[in-house]
């Protein structure tokens, strides 16, 4: 058929073509989850050895039910969450150490309140650093922070412990 020639020149109906980029007719659509098929008149591929200690690896995430009994825990886990041999980091020190000592220094003005907390600051933050090395808490830096806002609250208050004697006397 000529495309420059009159539509009056058309003797047959257009034919409709097909898509180029459709996939064969003839090929049935392949099943991404059925079991391999025997080559040559082989029987099917057998599935994989289990391990003698299980199936494999375990899953991401809590581990599964007690295996022991109903009720029984195989090993001592902390409220039910984490691994065997895997404990949470104990931060609390170094967190209070920062906490009072922040306080300390902000309430110099009270000064008797602001040496017993810079006292505990520097305690806590002692604990916690010693804690940081030995790997039970993973905040050094919390706890050192602790210490020097603990010192700067006692060095504070003795200087308003100083300010009030030199005021009065």
């Amino acid at each position: 058929m000529n495309p420059f020639a009159p539509p009056s020149a058309t003797a047959a109906a257009p034919q409709p073509q097909s898509y180029p980029f459709a996939p064969p007719a003839s090929a049935p659509p392949v099943n991404p989850f059925a079991p391999p098929v025997s080559y040559a008149g082989a029987e099917p591929v057998p599935p994989p050895p289990i391990a003698p200690d299980g199936p494999g690896q375990v899953a991401y995430g809590y581990p599964g039910p007690p295996h022991a009994g109903y009720g029984a825990v195989p090993y001592p886990v902390a409220d039910g969450y984490g691994w065997p041999g895997m404990q949470a980091p104990n931060n609390g020190m170094g967190t209070a150490a920062l906490v009072l000592g922040i306080i300390s220094a902000l309430g110099f003005f009270m000064w008797p309140v602001a040496l017993v907390l810079g006292v505990l600051a520097l305690v806590f933050g002692g604990i916690g650093r010693g804690r940081s090395r030995r790997g039970e808490a993973t905040n050094p830096g919390v706890a050192l922070a602790g210490i020097i806002c603990g010192a700067t609250g006692i060095v504070l208050a003795l200087g308003m412990v100083a300010f009030v004697i030199a005021l009065y006397a």
